[in-house]
């Protein structure tokens, strides 16, 4: 018997969702994608809680809050999956406009009707725009009318740069004007707007690599420099200890009176690697967010920073420990 996974959600965040997986383009349906969620948020609740119980055997409450946890960030990095197909889609279809725009202008100045010139332009290496356009065609051949068409065809798509053209393209219909001018001065404009965020990514690149090093390199070498003295501390109390049975002896002032750290090696050593993971990968997103605007369009480098920042922890850690034991 299978599931229908849809009538698990409400249908509120049914058609949330339906309308999120419409807009990355994915032939994928709304049962699928849910079955992704459910299933895999489950297993990884199971997965983890079990893992942290038995592998790591840590008590049943925080076992639980780390599998509440996992499955929270599960759900989160599918959803932002999501966002990032959006991204990605909307920014391949604002580098195809000016040449799309250019191509209809000059199929309109051949004397042809504008569904026929957008049809015809819709060339192969515009990939999935000219799949929208060829299906926004067969909607108006089908009795659909093209101000329709066209605005259903905008809403496919999240840029507004493309709705501000689609809507100027329908206010020079509806009340006249030159097409072809209006086509080849929209491709003239976004072009223009595509070179001015170019320039002020370059601009912001050093912002970039700020963020980068003090994220990559910075935390992880500072949290592997502690994480030994914590290390070399706990030794040294160990030996202390060791050698006075009885306790240290007393002053006069109580609050002077030295004691052990309270935190061990190994609980800051969890503590120091979790702190890595979040301020790397929070690092890939503010890089993005500075260089393109869009935090979204950080996911592709998030593992990748947070395997580099892990790795950085992992050498430094073991560095300083082979130099202090050398000493010793």
């Amino acid at each position: 018997m299978k599931i229908s996974f849809e009538k698990l959600v409400s249908r509120s965040i049914g058609l949330f969702l339906a309308r999120k997986l419409a807009l990355t383009g994915l032939k994928m349906s709304l049962d699928k994608l849910l079955s992704i969620m459910i299933v895999g948020g489950f297993l990884v609740l199971i997965g983890v809680s079990f893992g942290v119980l038995i592998v790591l055997q840590y008590n049943a409450g925080f076992s639980a809050l780390a599998g509440i946890g996992s499955t929270v960030l599960f759900e989160t990095v599918v959803y932002m999956s999501l966002d990032y197909e959006i991204d990605d889609r909307k920014t391949k279809l604002e580098s195809m406009l000016p040449d799309y725009f250019q191509i209809t202008s000059a199929n309109l100045r051949s004397g042809i009707s504008l569904d026929r010139a957008m049809l015809l332009a819709a060339r192969p290496e515009f990939g999935f725009f000219s799949n929208d356009v060829k299906e926004m065609s067969r909607k108006v051949f089908g009795g659909e009318t093209l101000d329709a068409a066209l605005q259903e065809l905008s809403s496919m798509y999240i840029s507004e740069t493309f709705k501000h053209a689609i809507r100027m393209i329908l206010e020079a219909q509806r009340y006249g004007g030159a097409m072809a001018d209006l086509l080849e001065q929209l491709s003239r404009d976004i072009r223009m707007e595509l070179l001015v965020r170019k320039e002020i990514t370059g601009q912001l690149f050093m912002y970039s690599i700020f963020i980068a090093f003090a994220g990559l390199i910075a935390a992880p070498v500072l949290y592997g420099l502690t994480s030994q003295m914590i290390v070399v501390t706990s030794k040294v109390w160990n030996g202390i200890l060791a050698s006075n049975p009885g306790g240290l002896p007393t002053t006069g002032i109580s609050f002077l009176r030295p004691s052990p750290p309270h935190i061990t090696p190994s609980t800051y050593n969890t503590f120091a690697i979790i702190a890595v993971m979040i301020i790397t990968g929070f690092a890939s997103l503010i890089m993005s967010a500075i260089s393109t605007g869009s935090t979204v369009r950080g996911m592709r480098l998030l593992p990748v920073f947070i395997i580099i920042g892990v790795t950085i922890y992992f050498v430094v850690g073991n560095a300083i420990a082979t130099v202090f034991s050398s000493i010793a």
